[in-house]
C-alpha cells in the first residue's frame, strides 16, 4: 500500500470468498450485492477520505465481471425514472476491468475446452437466460438500454495476451461492443502475460506496469503527478525468479 499512498490513492477492497466448485453461483450473488457494497463504501467514507475527488471502480477476473454487471445494472436502474437509487454511476470516474469475462456464452464455450464443461457451467449459472442476464457485453447492446449506456463512465480494460483462463478476446469484444453503442472504452493488452502475471508475479518481480498504467490514467493531466511518481519509493524484487516460474507452472490459472 506504500506505493498507493505515495500517489495519493486510497484503495477500498471489497473482499470476496470464492468456492472452486461454485464460483459462478457465488459471483451471481455477489453481483447482486455489489451495488449495495458500493453504496456503503460511498456513504461510510465521505467524511474519511475527504481528499478524494475521483472514485474508480476496479475488478479482476470474476471481480471484473461482477463489477461490470453491477455498474451496468445501476445505470439501467438510474435511467428509469420510476426507480430510486442511493448512488449514481456519475460518482464513478472510470471503471477498470482486469482479465475479466463479460460475455458468459463465449466464456462457457472457452471453459468447455478446459473445464468446467459447458453443460455443468449452464447448470451452475441457472440456464441460458441467466447467461444473458449476467453478460454485460450483451446487455449493453439491447436497444432498450441505450439511455443507460449513455450514463456509463469511461471503461478501461486490461488483459494479458497469454491468458488461457479468460482469453484476451473477452476484453477485446467487450471494448468493441461498448464503442459500437457509443460508450467510452479503451483496451490495454500486456504481451505474453498470463491471468495472474500482471497483478501477482510481476509486482513480486518489482515490475508493476499495471500500477504505472493506472496511475498515469488517474493522474492524467496533473502537472505535479510526474514529480510525485519520481519521488515514490523504488520497487524491489520480493521473490526469486525460480519461485515465480514454479508458481506459474503449478497455478491452475
Amino acid at each position: 500500500m506504500l506505493h498507493e499512498a505515495s500517489h495519493m490513492c486510497a484503495i477500498i477492497s471489497l473482499n470476496t470468498v470464492v468456492i472452486q466448485t461454485g464460483t459462478f453461483i457465488i459471483c451471481i450473488f455477489l453481483g447482486f450485492k455489489m451495488r449495495v457494497a458500493i453504496r456503503c463504501v460511498w456513504i461510510r467514507n465521505q467524511g474519511i477520505f475527504t481528499f478524494l475527488t475521483w472514485i474508480y471502480l476496479m475488478g479482476q477476473s470474476a471481480g471484473a465481471h461482477i463489477a461490470a454487471c453491477a455498474l451496468v445494472e445501476q445505470a439501467i436502474k438510474e435511467s428509469d425514472a420510476k426507480q430510486t437509487t442511493t448512488w449514481s454511476v456519475s460518482q464513478i470516474k472510470a471503471y477498470f476491468g482486469l482479465s475479466g469475462g463479460y460475455n458468459m456464452f463465449n466464456l462457457a464455450d472457452h471453459l468447455n475446452t478446459r473445464g468446467p464443461y459447458k453443460s455443468l457451467f449452464m447448470r451452475i449459472m441457472g440456464g441460458e437466460e441467466s447467461l444473458r442476464k449476467y453478460s454485460p457485453e450483451i446487455v449493453i447492446q439491447d436497444p432498450n438500454n441505450n439511455s443507460a449506456v449513455s450514463l456509463l463512465p469511461p471503461v478501461i480494460l486490461f488483459h494479458g495476451t497469454a491468458d488461457y483462463s479468460i482469453p484476451a478476446d473477452c476484453s477485446k469484444t467487450f471494448a468493441e461492443s461498448l464503442q459500437r453503442v457509443g460508450a467510452k472504452a479503451e483496451l490495454k493488452l500486456y504481451e505474453g502475460k498470463t491471468h495472474t502475471d500482471v497483478f501477482v508475479q510481476d509486482p513480486m518481480r518489482g515490475d508493476d506496469k499495471l500500477f504505472d498504467d493506472l496511475v498515469a490514467i488517474i493522474h492524467g493531466g496533473d502537472e505535479e503527478a510526474p514529480a510525485t511518481q519520481a519521488r515514490a519509493s523504488r520497487r524491489r524484487r520480493l521473490v526469486p525468479e525460480f519461485m515465480l516460474k514454479l508458481a506459474g507452472k503449478i497455478s491452475p490459472f
